[in-house]
């Protein structure tokens, strides 16, 4: 449709790096579009921090607050159910994952983040709803935080981004 970005213009704006602009330009009326936000409690700190981007960007694309639902689960693990019970919602257009798994000493964390990378996309295909991988996987808390608002920007934020832009395209 005229007045659309391209998946290519998407891509390259909002993906490539850190969001180099906080709107997607569109003429898609989100206002009546309904968004799942499914958020672990585990690195709680981050979480929240990735939420506020999330949902900051959503009610300034014109997504009304209250079609904004928010869930929360325990951990990363347990983010693919959670985003399954939302996206199974008829009202619901999109659900965006929001976690953090911080690297330690034994290879819980590999396990852990190929479990997720694999449960968000059975859920969308399942679904075939956009369901979004908005979770930081890190060496560090200080590499969390710089995605969660510090110096490369917000990753919630871009989770937002790209909810809209599956929408939209």
């Amino acid at each position: 449709m005229k007045g659309q970005p391209t998946l290519s213009f998407f891509i390259e704006t909002y993906m490539a790096g850190t969001l180099k602009s906080g709107r997607v330009k569109s003429n898609v009326n989100l206002s009546k579009k309904k968004f799942a936000i499914v958020v672990a409690e585990w690195n709680e700190e981050i979480t929240e921090a990735l939420y506020e981007g999330a949902l900051h960007s959503l009610i300034q694309h014109g997504v009304k607050k209250s079609n904004i639902i928010r869930k929360n689960v325990p951990g990363s693990f347990e983010l693919t159910l959670g985003a399954l019970r939302e996206a199974r919602k008829k009202n619901i257009d999109a659900v965006i994952c929001l976690g953090c798994v911080i690297q330690g000493d034994t290879p819980h964390f590999d396990y852990i983040c190929q479990a997720v990378a694999y449960g968000i996309t059975e859920v969308t295909i399942k679904t075939e709803k956009p369901i979004i991988f908005g979770v930081l996987t890190t060496l560090n808390k200080k590499q969390a935080e710089e995605r969660a608002g510090g110096k490369l920007g917000n990753k919630g934020e871009e989770a937002a981004i790209t909810a809209i832009g599956m929408l939209i395209n």
